[in-house]
């Protein structure tokens, strides 16, 4: 399967443009955002667990990345209440169990395999940098060109960059302008190499996931 997997193309995906799709997992749907492979794929996916839901334990062998959106996401190692941010390096291996539901934004197979910095981040928590015209920003990780941020714009706050290696952003909270264009919460956008990003603030600003400097130059298929 693939989808979205050409990433020389700009992708906007709006919450009302989705729809949820069961999994062979019982209890969990999913909203796929962009995908290459089936069962095992490099995959960005928005996914939700009913309450009671538990897993096998399981080995990421390319690495998981995941920010919890709301209810709470717990396995051996933890709790994870919304707004905690996760990576799971390769090699590393979970048994997840979710008692009362929960929905994560998650991506799969997408590290670097020497990449092996775990992380763990509450955003609720964390010190935020204040940064001048209205914005604050979050360190997340870095990993040679991949930075990965949180980032918080005050209403009518701008952030203006170009993406040598693309960027991908998830809307939290809020409205995001981007190039003139308004987009709600749970709005995914992934820009291509070489784009610019321009986005503002809306009139209760906006907060939002967003990683920059890892996609491939080249279509993914």
């Amino acid at each position: 399967m693939k989808l979205n997997a050409d990433f020389s193309k700009p992708v906007v995906s709006r919450p009302q443009d989705r729809d949820w799709i069961r999994s062979p997992q019982a209890g969990v749907d999913r909203q796929m955002l962009d995908r290459i492979g089936d069962e095992v794929a490099r995959a960005t996916t928005i996914v939700r667990y009913i309450p009671g839901s538990d897993f096998k334990p399981h080995r990421h062998d390319l690495g998981e990345e995941f920010l919890v959106l709301a209810g709470v996401f717990a396995d051996e190692h933890g709790r994870y209440p919304a707004g905690t941010y996760i990576r799971n390096p390769p090699g590393t291996s979970h048994r997840p169990h979710v008692p009362d539901g929960c929905t994560i934004f998650v991506k799969l197979r997408q590290f670097d395999p020497t990449d092996l910095i775990p992380v763990q981040i509450d955003l609720s928590s964390a010190n935020w940098q204040r940064l001048t015209g209205g914005r604050k920003s979050l360190p997340l990780h870095q990993f040679e060109s991949e930075i990965v941020t949180a980032e918080d714009l005050a209403a009518g706050a701008d952030l203006a960059t170009d993406l040598p290696g693309g960027a991908e952003i998830l809307i939290l909270e809020g409205t995001l302008t981007v190039d003139g264009n308004p987009l709600p919460a749970g709005t995914w956008l992934r820009l291509p190499p070489g784009a610019s990003l321009n986005v503002t603030g809306g009139a209760e600003g906006a907060r939002f996931w967003m990683k920059t400097g890892h996609l491939p130059p080249k279509s993914g298929g």
